[in-house]
């Protein structure tokens, strides 16, 4: 269960939000106005903040760079505005997550769990094995059949994500929004430069992968590699790898 704060100045839907979301197991508190909002999320604060941006005082960007300046809570937007460059300014200013209304509260309620997951803490995680690869989230440190890799943060955060859902193809839009942060999509070359980064410090090339798995047209998987697998072998037979620009989805 989630302590949530509904910051929202309509009563109809302020109270739809309600319960639809204690429904599904969250606890809710709310505020009709920003200034409101503001100080329930300081004085009492909550697990995520869902923020309406027309707001009767102030407008609801202005409350999240206030909200930023005192407390790191997570924060969904959710309004009627769907302009791509306010979106962006909005997830570059501190928003974790955005939300365009009408929105089902099932569609709501799987992001505030997404946002929840992805910002749990992470020191009660344990390290991630997958064949001779280990990822450790709370140390942040990778090894490779013992050896220490030395990664950027993204490259850290892509393949713990990847590690995380082992043997699973994830889309690549599915990366752009948990590890990049951009529901709004980014491109394809983003994740690609980043697989490409990644597999020259495990050793292998879209050409020959061990753990990295590029499935045509749907995303990348990764799994641990075969017997016989070594960093000049053809991995595992039968999947449809990517050539030296990974394929785009």
């Amino acid at each position: 269960m989630a302590h949530l704060l509904v910051v929202e100045d309509d009563p109809a839907l302020r109270g739809a939000l309600v319960r639809a979301l204690r429904d599904r197991g969250h606890a809710v508190a709310t505020a009709p106005s920003g200034m409101a909002g503001l100080d329930a999320a300081v004085t009492s604060p909550p697990d995520l903040v869902v923020l309406d941006l027309a707001l009767p005082d102030v407008d609801g960007g202005q409350v999240l760079r206030m909200l930023r300046a005192v407390s790191d809570v997570p924060v969904i937007v959710a309004t009627a505005r769907d302009e791509e460059p306010e979106m962006v300014a909005l997830l570059e200013g501190g928003a974790d997550d955005y939300i365009v209304k009408p929105f089902g509260a099932a569609q709501l309620d799987a992001r505030i769990k997404a946002v929840l997951r992805r910002l749990g803490p992470v020191e009660q995680e344990e390290p991630l094995r997958v064949g001779g690869l280990v990822v450790d989230p709370a140390a942040r440190e990778v090894t490779l059949d013992g050896r220490a890799l030395d990664l950027t943060p993204r490259e850290f955060d892509l393949l713990a994500h990847l590690t995380r859902r082992a043997g699973q193809v994830v889309p690549r839009r599915e990366l752009l929004a948990e590890v990049w942060q951009q529901p709004l999509g980014g491109t394809d070359k983003t994740v690609d430069v980043h697989l490409s980064w990644l597999r020259r410090k495990l050793g292998e090339t879209a050409q020959a992968p061990r753990y990295l798995h590029t499935v045509r047209t749907v995303g990348v998987k990764l799994m641990a590699p075969g017997p016989g697998s070594g960093p000049d072998g053809a991995g595992q037979p039968g999947l449809p790898h990517g050539s030296d620009e990974e394929g785009g989805s």
